[in-house]
C-alpha cells in the first residue's frame, strides 16, 4: 500500500510541472491569459484535493487531468474552439533556429476531434506514455491507444488531403 503523499509532495509536483502545465491549457484555449486563469483554478483544485491523491507516484497524472478538465470546463462555459496555433507548435519543441511553419499540419490537428487532439497532444508533445495518457484522461489503455490510432490515421488522411489539393492547385 502506497502512503498518500503530503501536500508539501502536491505542492513540489505543481511547481515542477507549472510550465508543462500551462502549454498543455494553452493547447486547449490558445490565450495566454485564459490559460493562466486555468492553471490557477486548477492549482487551486489540485491543494483543495491534494488528500484525494493515493500515490505521490501518480501525481502528474492527477495534476494533468486537473488541468485539462479544468481547461475543458472553461471551453464549455466559453464555447471556444480548440487549436494550436504557430506559438504552440513552437512551445512544443520546433527548434527556435526553424522558422519553417508546417501549416499543413496545424491545420490538420486543427481538424481533429478533442478527444483525438487530447491524446497526440500529451503523446508526442508532452511525451507521455500511453499509460500517463490513459492515467491523466481517466480512461482505458486501449481506448488511448485506439484514438491515438485514429488520430494519427486522420491526420495521414488530412495531410494527404491538402498535399494533393496544393498539386492539383486548389489550396
Amino acid at each position: 500500500m502506497f502512503a498518500s503523499p503530503s501536500s508539501k509532495e502536491v505542492q513540489q509536483c505543481i511547481l515542477q510541472h507549472k510550465d508543462n502545465a500551462y502549454r498543455l491549457a494553452y493547447t486547449y484555449v490558445r490565450n495566454p491569459n485564459d490559460a493562466l486563469d486555468i492553471i490557477q483554478e486548477a492549482i487551486q483544485k489540485a491543494l483543495a484535493a491534494s488528500k484525494s491523491l493515493k500515490d505521490v507516484s501518480h501525481a502528474k497524472s492527477w495534476f494533468y487531468r486537473i488541468v485539462i478538465n479544468t481547461a475543458l470546463d472553461f471551453l464549455r462555459k466559453k464555447k471556444n474552439v480548440m487549436t494550436l496555433d504557430e506559438e504552440t507548435l513552437e512551445t512544443y519543441g520546433l527548434c527556435s533556429k526553424d522558422t519553417y511553419r508546417d501549416f499543413d499540419l496545424e491545420h490538420a490537428m486543427n481538424l481533429l476531434p478533442p478527444l483525438y487532439r487530447s491524446v497526440v497532444v500529451l503523446r508526442y508533445f508532452e511525451d507521455m506514455k500511453i499509460e500517463e495518457i490513459a492515467l491523466v484522461l481517466n480512461e482505458n489503455v486501449n481506448t488511448i491507444k485506439t484514438r491515438l490510432y485514429e488520430a494519427l490515421r486522420k491526420l495521414r488522411l488530412f495531410m494527404n488531403d491538402e498535399n494533393l489539393n496544393k498539386v492539383d492547385g486548389n489550396g
